[in-house]
Protein backbone atom coordinates (compact mmCIF):
# COMPACT_ATOMS: atom_id res chain seq x y z
CA UNK A 1 0.00 0.00 0.00
CA UNK A 2 1.18 3.66 -1.00
CA UNK A 3 2.08 5.72 1.96
CA UNK A 4 -0.16 8.46 2.01
CA UNK A 5 2.37 11.47 1.76
CA UNK A 6 4.18 10.14 -1.18
CA UNK A 7 4.94 13.33 -3.72
CA UNK A 8 2.59 13.12 -6.87
CA UNK A 9 4.13 13.47 -10.48
CA UNK A 10 4.28 17.24 -11.32
CA UNK A 11 5.38 18.28 -7.28
CA UNK A 12 8.47 19.37 -5.97
CA UNK A 13 9.49 20.06 -3.00
CA UNK A 14 11.22 22.42 -1.64
CA UNK A 15 15.31 23.70 -2.25
CA UNK A 16 16.75 21.69 1.04
CA UNK A 17 19.20 24.24 3.32
CA UNK A 18 22.89 22.75 4.25
CA UNK A 19 23.37 21.68 7.39
CA UNK A 20 22.38 18.76 9.43
CA UNK A 21 18.69 17.59 10.32
CA UNK A 22 17.78 19.67 13.41
CA UNK A 23 14.54 18.70 14.83
CA UNK A 24 11.97 15.67 14.22
CA UNK A 25 9.44 18.04 12.39
CA UNK A 26 8.76 15.92 9.72
CA UNK A 27 7.47 13.12 12.03
CA UNK A 28 5.25 15.02 14.26
CA UNK A 29 3.79 16.61 10.94
CA UNK A 30 3.04 13.54 9.92
CA UNK A 31 0.95 12.14 13.03
CA UNK A 32 -1.35 15.18 13.23
CA UNK A 33 -2.20 15.25 9.59
CA UNK A 34 -3.24 11.39 10.15
CA UNK A 35 -5.47 12.73 12.39
CA UNK A 36 -6.81 15.48 10.22
CA UNK A 37 -6.86 13.05 7.25
CA UNK A 38 -9.09 10.99 9.65
CA UNK A 39 -11.61 13.33 10.93
CA UNK A 40 -12.43 15.36 8.15
CA UNK A 41 -12.55 11.90 5.91
CA UNK A 42 -15.49 11.51 8.28
CA UNK A 43 -17.29 14.16 8.59
CA UNK A 44 -19.59 14.38 5.97
CA UNK A 45 -20.65 11.11 6.89
CA UNK A 46 -20.97 11.82 10.64
CA UNK A 47 -23.69 14.69 9.17
CA UNK A 48 -25.52 12.27 7.27
CA UNK A 49 -25.57 10.09 9.74
CA UNK A 50 -28.30 12.42 11.64
CA UNK A 51 -31.57 11.65 11.11
CA UNK A 52 -33.89 15.05 10.11
CA UNK A 53 -35.18 16.68 13.55
CA UNK A 54 -32.69 14.48 15.52
CA UNK A 55 -31.35 18.00 17.24
CA UNK A 56 -29.99 15.82 20.51
CA UNK A 57 -27.70 14.02 18.03
CA UNK A 58 -27.08 16.88 15.05
CA UNK A 59 -25.35 18.86 18.64
CA UNK A 60 -23.32 16.20 19.98
CA UNK A 61 -22.30 15.67 16.18
CA UNK A 62 -21.92 19.38 15.48
CA UNK A 63 -19.91 20.08 18.75
CA UNK A 64 -17.36 16.96 18.03
CA UNK A 65 -16.76 18.26 14.50
CA UNK A 66 -16.30 22.35 15.91
CA UNK A 67 -13.50 21.22 18.11
CA UNK A 68 -12.15 19.54 14.92
CA UNK A 69 -12.38 22.62 13.10
CA UNK A 70 -10.91 25.03 16.12
CA UNK A 71 -8.00 22.63 16.13
CA UNK A 72 -7.31 22.56 12.37
CA UNK A 73 -7.74 26.37 12.74
CA UNK A 74 -5.14 26.83 15.59
CA UNK A 75 -2.65 24.20 14.38
CA UNK A 76 -2.79 26.06 11.27
CA UNK A 77 -2.73 29.60 13.27
CA UNK A 78 0.53 28.43 14.86
CA UNK A 79 2.36 27.16 11.62
CA UNK A 80 1.75 30.59 10.07
CA UNK A 81 3.19 32.47 13.09
CA UNK A 82 5.67 30.18 14.43
CA UNK A 83 6.96 28.23 11.65
CA UNK A 84 6.84 29.72 8.14
CA UNK A 85 8.32 32.96 8.79
CA UNK A 86 11.35 30.84 10.46
CA UNK A 87 11.57 28.79 7.73
CA UNK A 88 11.73 31.93 4.81
CA UNK A 89 14.15 33.70 6.48
CA UNK A 90 16.24 31.15 7.36
CA UNK A 91 15.71 29.44 4.01
CA UNK A 92 15.12 31.95 1.48
CA UNK A 93 15.37 29.51 -1.31
CA UNK A 94 11.62 28.07 0.06
CA UNK A 95 9.41 31.12 -0.52
CA UNK A 96 7.50 30.12 -3.30
CA UNK A 97 6.95 26.69 -1.34
CA UNK A 98 5.88 28.76 1.58
CA UNK A 99 4.03 31.16 -0.19
CA UNK A 100 2.29 28.01 -1.77
CA UNK A 101 1.36 26.64 1.96
CA UNK A 102 -0.03 30.02 3.43
CA UNK A 103 -2.17 30.43 0.77
CA UNK A 104 -3.64 26.46 0.92
CA UNK A 105 -4.00 27.85 4.88
CA UNK A 106 -6.24 30.44 3.38
CA UNK A 107 -7.92 28.58 1.49
CA UNK A 108 -8.94 26.01 4.20
CA UNK A 109 -9.52 29.21 7.10
CA UNK A 110 -12.53 30.84 4.63
CA UNK A 111 -13.62 27.32 4.55
CA UNK A 112 -13.88 26.40 8.00
CA UNK A 113 -15.18 30.36 7.96
CA UNK A 114 -18.03 29.48 5.56
CA UNK A 115 -18.80 25.90 7.63
CA UNK A 116 -18.85 27.26 11.36
CA UNK A 117 -22.56 29.30 11.15
CA UNK A 118 -24.03 26.22 8.69
CA UNK A 119 -23.19 23.93 11.66
CA UNK A 120 -24.64 26.03 14.50
CA UNK A 121 -27.62 26.13 12.82
CA UNK A 122 -27.94 22.16 12.14
CA UNK A 123 -27.14 21.92 15.43
CA UNK A 124 -29.84 23.52 16.36
CA UNK A 125 -32.38 22.24 13.53
CA UNK A 126 -31.28 19.03 12.40
CA UNK A 127 -33.14 19.90 9.05
CA UNK A 128 -32.50 17.89 6.38
CA UNK A 129 -31.62 20.25 3.91
CA UNK A 130 -28.99 22.21 6.21
CA UNK A 131 -27.46 18.49 6.58
CA UNK A 132 -26.95 18.02 3.27
CA UNK A 133 -25.51 21.71 2.64
CA UNK A 134 -22.80 21.11 5.76
CA UNK A 135 -21.98 17.35 4.07
CA UNK A 136 -20.75 18.86 1.00
CA UNK A 137 -19.24 22.04 3.25
CA UNK A 138 -17.09 19.28 4.65
CA UNK A 139 -16.58 16.96 1.81
CA UNK A 140 -15.12 20.53 -0.22
CA UNK A 141 -12.74 20.67 2.86
CA UNK A 142 -11.47 17.60 2.68
CA UNK A 143 -10.87 17.21 -0.42
CA UNK A 144 -8.63 20.82 0.10
CA UNK A 145 -7.41 19.02 2.91
CA UNK A 146 -6.15 15.55 1.07
CA UNK A 147 -3.66 18.32 -1.22
CA UNK A 148 -2.50 20.48 1.55
CA UNK A 149 -1.46 17.46 4.00
CA UNK A 150 0.40 15.93 1.93
CA UNK A 151 2.23 18.55 0.15
CA UNK A 152 3.42 20.34 3.49
CA UNK A 153 4.64 17.13 4.75
CA UNK A 154 6.72 15.98 1.18
CA UNK A 155 7.46 19.81 0.04
CA UNK A 156 8.22 21.44 3.53
CA UNK A 157 8.84 19.56 6.02
CA UNK A 158 12.42 18.07 5.04
CA UNK A 159 13.86 22.03 5.02
CA UNK A 160 12.24 22.57 8.50
CA UNK A 161 13.90 19.98 9.90
CA UNK A 162 16.92 21.52 9.11
CA UNK A 163 16.43 24.81 10.18
CA UNK A 164 14.14 24.79 13.07
CA UNK A 165 15.51 22.54 16.24
CA UNK A 166 13.31 20.35 18.63
CA UNK A 167 12.36 23.20 20.95
CA UNK A 168 10.85 25.12 18.41
CA UNK A 169 8.82 22.71 16.52
CA UNK A 170 7.72 21.51 19.54
CA UNK A 171 6.65 25.41 20.26
CA UNK A 172 4.64 25.36 17.39
CA UNK A 173 2.62 21.73 18.51
CA UNK A 174 1.61 23.25 21.82
CA UNK A 175 0.68 26.75 20.14
CA UNK A 176 -2.61 27.26 21.22
CA UNK A 177 -3.00 24.42 23.57
CA UNK A 178 -4.76 26.39 26.13
CA UNK A 179 -7.69 27.59 24.34
CA UNK A 180 -9.20 24.51 24.74
CA UNK A 181 -10.87 22.34 27.69
CA UNK A 182 -8.27 19.96 29.36
CA UNK A 183 -10.68 17.12 29.15
CA UNK A 184 -11.21 17.41 25.82
CA UNK A 185 -7.62 17.53 25.14
CA UNK A 186 -6.96 14.13 26.64
CA UNK A 187 -10.20 13.01 25.12
CA UNK A 188 -8.38 14.27 21.74
CA UNK A 189 -5.24 12.37 22.64
CA UNK A 190 -6.82 9.22 22.44
CA UNK A 191 -8.19 10.32 18.86
CA UNK A 192 -4.92 10.84 17.55
CA UNK A 193 -3.10 7.92 19.14
CA UNK A 194 -6.02 5.60 17.51
CA UNK A 195 -5.12 6.99 13.81
CA UNK A 196 -1.49 6.22 13.53
CA UNK A 197 0.12 2.88 13.18
CA UNK A 198 1.33 1.58 16.57
CA UNK A 199 4.92 2.35 16.31
CA UNK A 200 3.95 6.11 15.96
CA UNK A 201 1.79 5.99 18.91
CA UNK A 202 4.43 4.92 21.13
CA UNK A 203 6.72 7.55 19.85
CA UNK A 204 4.00 10.35 20.35
CA UNK A 205 2.76 9.29 23.97
CA UNK A 206 6.58 9.60 25.18
CA UNK A 207 6.82 13.36 23.84
CA UNK A 208 3.55 14.21 25.81
CA UNK A 209 4.66 15.58 29.38
CA UNK A 210 4.03 13.39 31.91
CA UNK A 211 0.53 14.78 33.81
CA UNK A 212 -0.99 14.47 30.28
CA UNK A 213 -0.05 10.82 29.81
CA UNK A 214 -1.16 10.17 33.49
CA UNK A 215 -4.33 12.02 33.05
CA UNK A 216 -4.95 10.09 29.81
CA UNK A 217 -4.72 7.04 31.41
CA UNK A 218 -7.09 7.87 34.12
CA UNK A 219 -9.97 9.23 32.30
CA UNK A 220 -8.81 10.05 28.70
CA UNK A 221 -8.63 6.78 27.31
CA UNK A 222 -12.57 6.09 28.46
CA UNK A 223 -13.35 9.46 27.47
CA UNK A 224 -11.92 8.62 23.62
CA UNK A 225 -13.79 5.15 23.55
CA UNK A 226 -17.14 6.71 24.43
CA UNK A 227 -16.86 9.26 22.53
CA UNK A 228 -15.97 7.14 19.67
CA UNK A 229 -18.63 4.67 20.41
CA UNK A 230 -21.67 7.95 20.28
CA UNK A 231 -20.30 8.87 16.95
CA UNK A 232 -20.19 5.66 15.48
CA UNK A 233 -22.74 3.17 17.14
CA UNK A 234 -21.51 -0.77 16.62
CA UNK A 235 -18.42 0.05 14.79
CA UNK A 236 -15.28 -1.83 16.83
CA UNK A 237 -13.77 1.34 18.50
CA UNK A 238 -9.61 1.25 17.23
CA UNK A 239 -6.81 0.44 18.65
CA UNK A 240 -4.86 3.20 20.99
CA UNK A 241 -2.59 2.64 23.69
Amino acid sequence: MTDFFTMQPGETAAPLPPGPVLCTGTAGMRRIHRFFLWAYGEAPGLVRSVAPGDTARAAYVGEVLGNFDKVLHIHHEGEDLLMYPQLEERAPACALHVGQMLAQHKAVTQRLEHIEPVRLRWMETADAETGRELAALYEDLSAVLHVHLRREVTEIMPAVDRVMTEEEMNAVGQHGIKKFDKKFMVAYLGMVLATNPPADRKELFKEIPAPVRLAYRLIGRRMYRKQYSTLFPGRAIPETL
